[in-house]
């Protein structure tokens, strides 16, 4: 029997899960077939019903679904509760329904693995302190860096995570007054997609610093145009990122880790 799986989201078209998932089936010789399920807004819940009773044994989820899930769900793993989202479902047999979040994960697999980036004693500066901040701060400092440093705009909200993981390599910084230079620069915010650039001071970067934006698209985004004219060392959208966090919600489901590199060289866009 065809195992059944989705991506849930609004909008949810230009999706490349159903591809990324069908070639890590491949890879074993799984029957499964993945889709990409368009969901209203305002009906998550009998979404959610609706692909349980139709057999589904597991969900990705994307905007605006991550949070509203995470508030759904009693079941949830560690990643989740500290994300305060889930991108992951797994509906079980007992038709209990338990949350993970793999973005973090994803993150770190795509750094360490994909571009060979050490984490550990490295300075590190995150940019933003919204959903896609907190979900990766917990992956990150499993790494054991030297410092982490939670930049916003609004600093209330960088102390607010500072103060919510309680680690004492955590710190936050307004952003005007990061002290760089560091070794890895990760932009968690999209206002670069809208050609935005967080004001961080160009010492920010040196010729070591290593520059990610989660963002991705078909062109560069302005953070990875900002980086390459201060000369960084490397820059990185987060495509592997999207990839990576695919195969951990595969293995979560199938208990096999897909291999990803060739699907990210040849998925791109």
């Amino acid at each position: 029997m065809t195992d059944k799986y989705a991506v849930i989201g609004n909008p949810i078209a230009h999706s490349k899960s159903p591809l990324i998932h069908h070639a890590f089936a491949e890879q074993f010789g799984h029957d499964i077939e993945y889709t990409a399920e368009l969901i209203p807004i305002e009906a998550l819940e009998a979404g959610l019903d609706t692909l349980q009773k139709k057999g589904f044994k597991g969900l990705n989820v994307t905007v605006p679904f991550k949070e509203q899930v995470w508030q759904s769900l009693s079941k949830k793993s560690i990643h989740a509760t500290t994300a305060s989202a889930v991108n992951t479902i797994t509906f079980n047999s007992d038709g209990s329904r338990y949350g993970d979040n793999t973005d973090g994960i994803g993150l770190c697999q795509d750094l360490t693995q994909n571009h060979h980036i050490d984490l550990a004693g490295k300075r590190i500066l995150l940019l933003g302190a919204g959903g896609a901040a907190r979900g990766v701060i917990l992956p990150l400092l499993s790494y054991k860096p030297a410092e982490l440093i939670i930049a916003n705009r609004t600093i209330s909200k960088a102390h607010h995570l500072v103060n919510l993981f309680d680690n004492e390599v955590l710190s936050a910084s307004e952003l005007e007054q990061v002290p760089g230079p560091f070794d890895i620069i990760i932009n968690a915010t999209s206002a670069s997609l809208n050609g935005e650039i967080p004001p961080i001071p160009d010492s920010s970067v040196s010729a070591h610093t290593n520059c990610y934006d989660m963002m991705y698209g078909t062109a560069d985004t302005a953070f990875i145009q900002w980086a390459k004219t201060r000369t960084a060392a490397k820059t990185i959208n987060g495509f592997g990122m999207l990839v990576e966090q695919a195969a951990e919600s595969y293995r979560i489901w199938r208990g096999v880790k897909p291999q990803t590199q060739n699907i990210i060289k040849h998925l791109r866009y």
